[in-house]
């Protein structure tokens, strides 16, 4: 399979948080400022503590988020303390993407790098990834303090640390972002990749597109994330009317706004062949569905469900795939797709995503299933896996489960669960990554 990878690719510095070093950090800080600001989210970081309050916020729900840096002195103050400090890897939803796909066995992946640097380009699988030769001799060198760092903070279930006279225990793993990246929040192209793309196009199996959660509001030239929005859904377009064969996937990712989350779904549904989210992804198109958000969130099933189809039919969206710690689910308006190809290609994915989980690595499909056969099947998700084919009188499969409802094919799988990761960032990616090679591959098996 060859597969097209945009937009965005960065490193990421993943650091390990504990609650004894969160408890000094906020010691150090005005922490009546840090409390107004976690009651009352800014959702982006223009200071020391609005990085803290989006830590604290997410540490005390247990929930991951992404907010983006705007000031050069927070960037320093995040490099100084944590750059080097834990891991640097391959960042971006598009990079950790090309890589699962990579590794994975597609035969060609060619990912969209604006910044191509000799960090950047080490971070990438050695399998089957082409970089776009560039058109001039020689290669732009990157500066190390212009590479594109999106700091990630790791933290553990049951960590803890005191806030305002208050002890707080984190109920589940997750990650808070800090994003300092000028040129992904403009879903910037590399004219290298452009041009291959363009004129390659028709030897491509898919494309899998990402990104979209950087946008933001205004940028400095006047120009509004609208306009981003809508240059990439022509190229996408484009790419569609060149070679209708062309399989395109777009994952969301946590935006800044429900605005913006609704502005680039409402946009590419009608373009691409499927979007994927997680569950608090879902919740941001609350103005489309209408769900409860605490459902959604508690990862109710038949709540996800509903809100999922709403928001699918309300846009002829013909697949929509969400992915939760605890069970995967996937939406299709076709109903000639086989349920069965499709619970196989979930798998897939869901073991893909806890051997990352486990072991922070891929390899090869034999080493992820050896490696997924020693994890267990989550329990949570069983039991809304039972709830759904009550909800909608659906059958199981030899794996997951399906069933109609309201003009949708419903197919539900369980994850498979890591207690104690080494990873958690990228799980959703690899899930994604990984389903829809082999969906392709079972395509073209049974084409």
């Amino acid at each position: 399979m060859k597969i097209l990878c945009g937009y965005n690719v960065n490193l990421d510095s993943v650091y390990n948080i504990i609650g004894d070093e969160v408890s000094k950090l906020l010691e150090s800080q005005n922490q009546d400022e840090i409390l107004r600001k976690f009651k009352n989210p800014p959702g982006s970081i223009h200071s020391v503590s609005d990085f803290l309050a989006g830590l604290v916020l997410c540490m005390r729900e247990g929930s991951g988020a992404e907010w983006l840096v705007y000031e050069k002195d927070v960037f320093d103050y995040l490099k100084k303390n944590f750059f080097g400090n834990g891991l640097v890897r391959m960042g971006g939803n598009a990079g950790i993407m090309a890589n699962v796909l990579s590794e994975m066995g597609a035969e060609e992946v060619i990912p969209n790098v604006v910044k191509p640097s000799s960090t950047q380009l080490s971070f990438f699988s050695k399998k089957a990834i082409l970089i776009p030769p560039s058109r001039f001799s020689g290669s732009e060198t990157v500066d190390v303090n212009d590479e594109l760092i999106h700091f990630v903070f790791d933290f553990k279930k049951a960590e803890t640390f005191s806030f305002q006279s208050e002890v707080i225990t984190v109920p589940r793993e997750n990650r808070f972002i800090a994003t300092y990246d000028r040129a992904n929040i403009e879903l910037a192209v590399n004219p290298d990749f452009e041009r291959f793309a363009t004129e390659h196009i028709l030897e491509m199996d898919g494309a899998m597109i990402s990104g979209f959660h950087m946008l933001i509001e205004t940028y400095p030239d006047g120009s509004k994330y609208v306009d981003k929005i809508k240059r990439a859904a022509e190229q996408l377009a484009n790419w569609k009317r060149m070679n209708s064969k062309l399989a395109i996937h777009v994952e969301m990712g946590h935006f800044l706004s429900r605005e913006l989350a609704y502005a680039v779904f409402s946009k590419l549904s009608g373009i691409v062949d499927g979007i994927g989210m997680n569950e608090d992804e879902l919740v941001m198109l609350s103005m489309v569905h209408g769900v409860p958000l605490e459902e959604i969130l508690q990862m109710k099933a038949p709540s996800i469900i509903e809100a999922a189809i709403a928001s699918a039919s309300s846009f002829n969206l013909k697949k929509m795939v969400v992915h939760t710690r605890e069970f995967v689910m996937s939406f299709s308006s076709d109903f000639s797709a086989n349920p069965v190809q499709e619970l196989k290609a979930m798998g897939f994915g869901v073991k893909c995503a806890a051997t990352f989980a486990a072991t922070g690595r891929l390899n090869n499909r034999e080493f992820v299933e050896e490696t997924a056969a020693t994890l267990k099947e989550s329990t949570f998700g069983l039991k809304e896996m039972q709830k759904t084919v009550e909800y909608i009188n659906g059958e199981y499969q030899k794996h997951g489960a399906s069933g109609i409802h309201n003009g949708y094919m419903v197919c539900i799988l369980p994850t498979i669960i890591c207690e104690d990761p080494i990873a958690t960032v990228g799980l959703g990616d690899t899930v994604s990554a990984a389903t829809f090679l082999k969906e392709l591959e079972l395509h073209t098996i049974h084409a």
